[in-house]
């Protein structure tokens, strides 16, 4: 790999610091590389098209943030934490220079994580603008202070629930650590290829998390949307769209995959104890 681009969150390194040292790191360990530089999540995809690695310097916001700019464009990400959880990132940023002679010496593996994509129909019509996809999770919620919303979710255009709730979260494996488990979902292990669905504080114990196949088409309506009862999309907790009334969405899986490398010795269930469980306790 020698045609580099990195993408860096100024926020994190704001006097460019950690981006002067992850270049020379690079330089020192890749002969006649080449090396394109993105800041915050800024990345026109004409300008990774022959780029055969980009490196993602920052927290978990900043690797979903690049999963979606890259779009179709097939180019694994080295997630490198420079933040707080950094849950996706593969190392640390004092394990940059290891990483790289890893991946060097061809001691690495690429993890394909499933994404999802979502439309939104408003009164059965595409809205071609309103197209989306993620690496974590879909969520529909109510606005801070509207009244508890109505769902209807049709699953493979077969009718499955209607309920009352705050809202509800459309999620993949990898985003299982994210806001659907605070809602109560389940973890799941990411290379699985499910999609969870989610309910945020239901008004019923009936209701509970659904985990249907890849191959499910989900749409999700939700009933009584006007002024006074705000309701919004959340794309990986970055994009926000708001409802208007005749919207529906329809949430299936991404035909793009996530690409992340991963070293040798990488083990899921010690990052998950570690970042995941242990901060609980």
């Amino acid at each position: 790999m020698r045609k580099i681009g990195i993408s860096v969150n100024t926020t994190k390194d704001t006097q460019g610091k950690v981006l002067e040292y992850v270049i020379k790191c690079i330089k020192n360990n890749i002969k006649n590389s080449y090396i394109e530089v993105f800041e915050d999540g800024i990345i026109k995809q004409e300008d990774i098209v022959e780029l055969e690695m980009l490196i993602v310097l920052g927290g978990d916001g900043t690797i979903l943030r690049a999963s979606r700019a890259i779009g179709d464009i097939d180019i694994p990400i080295l997630g490198v934490n420079i933040g707080h959880l950094g849950f996706l990132a593969s190392v640390e940023i004092t394990e940059f220079e290891y990483a790289i002679e890893k991946i060097v010496n061809g001691k690495y593996y690429i993890e394909d994580r499933m994404m999802l994509k979502c439309n939104i129909c408003k009164y059965g019509k595409v809205r071609k603008e309103l197209k989306f996809a993620a690496l974590n999770d879909i969520v529909i919620t109510k606005g801070t202070l509207s009244r508890i919303v109505e769902f209807d979710i049709e699953i493979n255009n077969s009718f499955y629930t209607n309920f009352n709730s705050d809202g509800v979260i459309i999620s993949t494996p990898t985003g299982s650590t994210a806001y659907s488990l605070s809602a109560g979902g389940p973890l799941i292990y990411p290379t699985l290829n499910v999609i969870s669905i989610t309910p945020i504080c239901p008004h019923t114990l009936a209701m509970r998390t659904l985990i249907v196949d890849e191959k499910s088409n989900i749409r999700v309506k939700v009933n009584g949307t006007n002024n006074n009862n705000d309701v919004f999309l959340t794309i990986d907790g970055q994009e926000v769209i708001r409802f208007e009334d005749g919207y529906e969405v329809n949430i299936e899986v991404n035909d793009k995959k996530c690409r992340l490398i991963k070293l040798e010795g990488y083990n899921y269930f010690n990052i998950l104890r570690n970042k995941i469980i242990s901060k609980n306790r």
